[in-house]
């Protein structure tokens, strides 16, 4: 069996190389946003400069979700990260995206954001801790007929 996997959120850790790492020797093949931040603000740019700061992030998000709304609807699952020390609005967006689809998704974060993330959760197949934790999901879902 083979699986395409979704990995969004959290840009700051090697959470993604981790799961890509646990799950070599299964059929799985991974995609992402672009993960390099100031890339990512940047891709508005190929359309000309911007004075104000709003109108070149609208672009560059318009621009990004082209490879992200494709590659999530090109997964069978995605794994949504939310770290510690940021905010990520993009992956509560791509959370709600993927239920929007019935795509099912695994949340990955600490506990101590449980509260704020209750929705996301709610929505979720499985709230995992750990990158052990997913790369054990996602090697069971493959291995088990």
């Amino acid at each position: 069996m083979s699986f395409n996997v979704y990995l969004s959120g959290e840009i700051h850790t090697n959470w993604r190389e981790e799961i890509i790492k646990g799950c070599e020797g299964h059929d799985f093949s991974f995609f992402s946003a672009v993960t390099n931040h100031e890339a990512s603000d940047a891709a508005g740019d190929l359309l000309g400069h911007e004075e104000k700061s709003f109108w070149r992030d609208h672009k560059s998000a318009k621009v990004n979700a082209i490879r992200i709304k494709t590659l999530i609807e090109k997964s069978d699952i995605a794994i949504i990260r939310f770290g510690d020390k940021y905010k990520q609005w993009n992956a509560a967006f791509d959370a709600g995206y993927c239920a929007a689809l019935g795509k099912p998704y695994i949340t990955l974060h600490s506990e101590d954001i449980i509260h704020p993330l209750k929705e996301v959760d709610a929505a979720a197949f499985a709230w995992a801790t750990t990158t052990e934790q997913v790369v054990e999901m996602l090697n069971y879902v493959v291995s088990q007929r």
